[in-house]
């Protein structure tokens, strides 16, 4: 049969390239800024304490590292490997060239608006899913924009079978659209504010059922679909094992959305839940490992190459930090291992090994070799690429490693007693400084890494101006010739099932959404999941403000809000936290790390002054502090002009706030105020720096009220239901 001609279009893969590279010096930047702020609390104040700037402190920056790094350098990097492999992998264009420009501006347009909104404190709090809801319906629609590019394409081409790596672009395409919409489903109470639709124990397992799919379905599925393309064509060889692809693909996408709870092991989730994050976490192992083996596998005998090739050397590095990584995330939900690692810096180094090992080394070689091919070109400088491979595997060495022995040190410090059975390390502050050294050193890690990324970025820019550019690239094919979707005599199974994509793509939808149900309806229909404590009642005009300045400032980054039941955390901070207490919070805030202490218990543990002078100046309570200032609290005026909106909104997601309630909210809020002015004014030292001003109407005022009421609507043993 004739062969039809047609151009891959490889300009929208140019489009999405320079994004890469950009947002990953960007995103890895404030990524080492971040680290800094460890060590150097004061970085970022350039004008002095008095006026530090409110979108440069910690609680700002880090979600916004965070999205940086995910969605903008990440993502990217995997919309470039997608638009370059799926067109090569089915003899087609792609579908749309204006979807296309439509999905990669559209998805710029997403960074941007994060990256302005973030600092500016507008933020659901949810960890990789901070945008508020303006932004959340963009990246729906730029989602919707690319997946009918993707199914476009893959319904016009000219192969008949479709091979693995569109297999997980599929399984990536289907699992983030039902994640993201169910995790962001919020009532908007303004332009830029909103509350989750779901409180405490239920918020909390949505979240985590999205965290931690968010790593497996954004971050790996469509990065395995990548290395399934890219290492085999680079080396120039077959993947290892087909039958083997197969197992990976579906076993690791079933057991994937199970794993969730396993982020709330010994917190208020029911145990059930947390068993069987537990279960299906520890059999992830196998796929996982079977992807990694599979991808090492396939360069058995081609060693020569990787000596010679830093494509090869990047690919080998990411394919054996994956294999870290997914050894590491089933051990840690072994029970008796989370109780150590959960809440320290252990936690952040194994999530890097994945960032930085496996996303970032595969973006890094997946740019270098893309380059080489669109420019029509040899790679500017091996050396080049060889120095950026050194540097950033001692980047990774010297980040991680660090963390491990801090994450280690915080667990065994936190849990030591003495023979009289008080804890060694009673005040919290001494946990932290110890592990300053460590942190020192993962910001050294930091810098080397993102020198080795500067490198790439040269290397690339002058690859491009040696070649030349060639947007529209000459391909040819046998057109796809139409035949019975029935099953040929003989033919297996699987390979019948490649060319049935509309059943492929229902197969899969299947099978990543049996354990999401399994796991999340009960939750939320089973009343006695979350049984209801009499006492705890909602929290008032003064509080919730105080409560919303809280979750603007990022205090979830530091500071958790759920006590374990372990005889160290009693002891450190009180009455162990139940389900009940958390049904009129939303969002949950039970954070995922402990740079602070807890803070479930706070309320009444310290005065009105004490926490007065702790936000202005840390170290002025707690010398040797590394947490940032918040002067601006003590400048600001409350902005309580939406108080009865946002009671409204909650009214409407349950919480029991009366008509009345919402229509005195104002005049309740400055009662409390006023209180807690006059409580301040006891202090003599207060009254000689603030005089007559008016202090009531300050935010720093709503911000105590909350923090003095976390924890109080219980006592030890006062857990009557209703």
């Amino acid at each position: 049969m004739e062969k039809e001609q047609f151009y891959y279009d490889n300009k929208i893969v140019k489009m999405f390239l320079w994004a890469t590279v950009l947002w990953g010096v960007v995103g890895m930047l404030v990524g080492l800024i971040v680290a800094l702020l460890f060590i150097f609390p004061g970085l970022l104040e350039f004008t002095g304490s008095d006026n530090a700037i409110s979108w440069l402190s910690f609680g700002r920056l880090r979600p916004l590292h965070t999205n940086a790094v995910i969605f903008a350098f990440v993502g990217n990097s995997i919309f470039l490997g997608i638009y370059y492999s799926t067109q090569r992998l089915l003899k087609a264009r792609m579908f749309s060239d204006v979807l296309s420009r439509i999905h990669f501006w559209g998805w710029q347009t997403i960074i941007v608006a994060a990256a302005i909104t973030l600092p500016l404190g507008f933020t659901s709090s949810k960890e990789y899913a901070e945008l508020e809801w303006p932004i959340d319906i963009l990246v729906v629609l730029v989602w919707v924009v690319f997946g009918i590019n993707l199914i476009g394409t893959i319904l016009k081409r000219r192969q008949r079978h479709i091979y693995v790596a569109i297999w997980f672009y599929i399984a990536t395409l289907v699992t983030v659209a039902v994640l993201y919409i169910f995790n962001n489903l919020e009532l908007p109470v303004t332009g830029f504010k909103s509350y989750s639709i779901y409180s405490g124990v239920q918020d909390a397992l949505l979240q985590w059922w999205y965290g931690h799919n968010a790593v497996a379905f954004f971050l790996t599925t469509p990065v395995l679909g990548l290395m399934y393309y890219f290492v085999p064509k680079v080396a120039n060889r077959p993947v290892y094992s087909y039958r083997l692809s197969i197992i990976h693909f579906w076993t690791l996408i079933f057991l994937y959305i199970w794993a969730g709870p396993h982020h709330l092991l010994y917190t208020a989730l029911p145990e059930w839940a947390q068993n069987l994050g537990t279960v299906f976490s520890v059999m992830l192992i196998f796929p996982s490992w079977g992807g990694m083996i599979n991808g090492l596998l396939t360069l058995r005998g081609a060693w020569d190459k990787v000596r010679e090739n830093p494509v090869l050397k990047f690919f080998v590095v990411a394919i054996t930090g994956y294999g870290m990584a997914t050894f590491e995330g089933p051990m840690l939900s072994f029970k008796n291992l989370n109780a150590i690692g959960h809440y320290t810096d252990w936690i952040i180094g194994h999530v890097h090994v994945g960032a930085l090992a496996w996303n970032g080394f595969m973006a890094s070689g997946i740019i270098y070799w893309v380059a080489t091919k669109l420019w029509k070109t040899e790679l500017y400088s091996k050396k080049l690429a060889n120095t950026h491979f050194w540097l950033g595997t001692l980047g990774i060495i010297f980040y991680a490693i660090p963390l491990y022995i801090a994450g280690f040190t915080q667990a065994s410090l936190w849990k030591q007693f003495n023979p009289d059975g008080t804890l060694v390390y009673g005040n919290f502050l001494e946990t932290v400084t110890q592990i300053i050294p460590m942190y020192m050193i993962r910001a050294i890690g930091g810098t080397l890494y993102l020198l080795g990324f500067i490198l790439l970025a040269v290397n690339v820019i002058k690859t491009a101006r040696a070649g030349s550019a060639v947007e529209d690239e000459l391909a040819e094919a046998v057109p796809l010739k139409k035949i019975s979707g029935k099953r040929v005599a003989g033919e297996p199974v699987h390979t019948w099932l490649e060319r049935r994509t509309v059943l492929f793509t229902i197969l899969t939808t299947v099978a990543i959404l049996i354990g999401g149900l399994v796991e999340i309806v009960p939750t939320f229909l089973v009343k006695s999941n979350i049984p209801t404590i009499a006492s705890v009642k909602p929290y008032t005009p003064l509080e919730l403000e105080g409560r919303d300045i809280y979750i603007r400032e990022g205090c979830n980054n530091c500071h958790s809000q759920m006590i374990r039941p372990f005889r160290s955390e009693v002891e450190r901070y009180g009455e162990y936290s139940k389900a009940g207490e958390f049904v009129y919070d939303f969002p949950f805030l039970w954070g995922s790390r402990r740079t602070g202490p807890d803070v479930h218990r706070l309320g009444g543990k310290y005065n009105n002054n004490w926490h007065f002078n702790h936000m202005f100046d840390p170290r002025s309570t707690s010398p040797g502090s590394i947490m940032p200032r918040y002067p601006w609290l003590l400048k600001n005026n409350m902005n309580a002009s939406n108080l009865e909106d946002k009671m409204t909104a909650l009214a409407k997601l349950g919480v029991p706030y009366s008509d009345t309630d919402i229509s005195e909210a104002k005049q309740a809020l400055l009662a409390q105020a006023k209180e807690i002015e006059t409580s301040l004014r006891q202090d003599p030292e207060f009254v000689k720096n603030y005089g007559n001003s008016n202090v009531q109407q300050k935010e720093i005022v709503a911000l105590i009220a909350y923090l003095q009421r976390l924890g109080t609507d219980i006592k030890a043993g006062n857990t009557a239901l209703k």
